[in-house]
């Protein structure tokens, strides 16, 4: 009899956590359903935020591979959870509120962390940090944070290439981002910035952290380094433009122009990596 009634309260157990589960699941589709639709057309139709589409199966596939280790911390639901998940709602509202979409769409990863935390436990949480930490990426900057940075990153761009392109020879004119030339002219614009290159030099030193294994300070120095590598890269990419279209004008549009972007980033990507080999190496011999 007692095993049956064990057996019973097992069962109930189960059922209630079955339920949970699809009442919780239920009231974040209705929440945020729009919101991450609105998102993924986001990734679909603008080309600064692309990188986005690779990121959700990546933290698929990164929680699938850690589950073993995940699973085998035994769950210990925390109410110190719920602080997490209220947080994540005001947010959300907030974000309502005010019509800004990184607040509404940023509180998504915050409510699944402060649920994972809820009812599996701390310990649980900080065997997911890095999928969650991955996951805030997919969210695009806030416009106003976007606009900010964008401006000074455009001067500093043509300032500095237009230095570059007339020690190389060139003769060039600068007024403002506008970089005069013999034949042509070209603007800096925003897509000019290197904020594009730096989301995702920023992703790729983050997934370097990862396959490499490496410590949390040789993630954060490759993260910080991936920074000024961005905007390095850009003003070499500006550099060239300049100097090709200086030879012919033809080089500063249309194709050209697309492929040097591609280029550009496969460039600085090669240079993180060899970089991030060698830091984390560095790293690794001090431990």
């Amino acid at each position: 009899m007692q095993a049956i009634a064990l057996n019973s309260r097992e069962a109930q157990t189960t059922w209630v956590g079955w339920l949970a589960l699809v009442a919780i699941t239920g009231l974040m589709a209705a929440l945020f359903t729009e919101v991450l639709i609105d998102l993924a057309n986001e990734w679909w139709t603008q080309e600064e935020a692309s990188h986005g589409l690779l990121i959700p199966p990546f933290v698929l596939y990164f929680v699938y591979l850690k589950r073993a280790a995940t699973f085998s911390i035994p769950a210990r639901p925390d109410v110190r959870g719920l602080t997490i998940v209220f947080s994540a709602c005001t947010v959300f509202l907030a974000g309502k509120l005010a019509a800004e979409f990184f607040l509404t769409r940023i509180s998504f990863v915050f409510l699944l962390a402060g649920l994972i935390w809820t009812f599996w436990g701390a310990a649980r949480m900080r065997s997911l940090a890095f999928p969650l930490i991955l996951l805030m990426t997919m969210v695009p900057p806030p416009t106003i944070l976007y606009n900010t940075i964008a401006a000074p990153l455009q001067l500093f761009a043509s300032e500095v290439a237009s230095g570059l392109a007339q020690w190389l020879g060139v003769s060039i004119y600068r007024d403002g981002n506008i970089i005069h030339l013999a034949t042509t002219s070209l603007g800096v614009a925003e897509a000019c910035s290197g904020l594009h290159s730096l989301s995702a030099l920023i992703v790729g030193s983050l997934l370097l952290g990862f396959l490499e294994d490496a410590s949390v300070l040789g993630r954060v120095l490759i993260v910080f380094i991936s920074v000024p590598l961005a905007i390095g890269v850009n003003v070499l990419r500006v550099t060239g433009t300049a100097v090709l279209a200086d030879y012919n004008p033809e080089f500063a549009l249309g194709y050209y122009h697309s492929f040097s972007g591609w280029l550009i980033f496969v460039i600085g990507f090669g240079l993180l990596w060899l970089i991030a080999k060698l830091v984390f190496r560095l790293n690794r011999s001090k431990a």
